[in-house]
């Protein structure tokens, strides 16, 4: 399955003090691109309507690469890379729309979430075998480069 793209453009007020956006709006970009994948998935507001169940992100971890500034029109591909009774582990990046050059990427784990209790809850067994699937159909494809990064100083 391939998840649709998310596009968004550099405001203004995302500059700061150095001439770039600033880490926050990378993360609001990379927000903007989960809802689209949730919603792909069939996960997002419709799902949480009519079975009061969600998704919650519990971990991320941002790779900063490039600068973007001002005006750039920047594109979000987003892969799903694992799923389990609970958990979904999706991989994004972040690339200039006009020259397909990365700029940055994002790892996140998202739970599964009954809101009647805010607690975690197994996914429906339908649902958990269309995200099975999913993962399956990217299965051979070489994963992203970060993917599993962790924050470290050289030795």
């Amino acid at each position: 399955m391939h998840l649709p793209p998310h596009e968004d453009v550099v405001r203004s007020e995302w500059i700061d003090a150095n001439g770039h956006m600033n880490l926050a709006y990378y993360i609001v970009i990379f927000d903007h691109a989960t809802d689209v994948a949730f919603e792909a998935l069939d996960i997002g507001t419709a799902y949480r309507e009519r079975t009061g169940n969600s998704s919650f992100v519990v971990e991320t971890h941002t790779l900063y690469e490039r600068e973007a500034k001002e005006g750039e029109l920047l594109r979000v591909t987003t892969r799903l890379l694992g799923v389990d009774a609970k958990r979904l582990h999706l991989f994004h990046e972040m690339f200039r729309a006009n020259t397909d050059e990365r700029t940055a990427a994002h790892e996140l784990l998202a739970l599964h979430i009954d809101m009647r209790t805010r607690r975690t809850a197994p996914f429906p067994p339908d649902k958990h075998t269309a995200l099975a699937a999913a993962v399956r159909s990217q299965a051979g494809r070489p994963l992203p480069n970060g993917v599993g990064r962790r924050i470290t100083m050289p030795a």
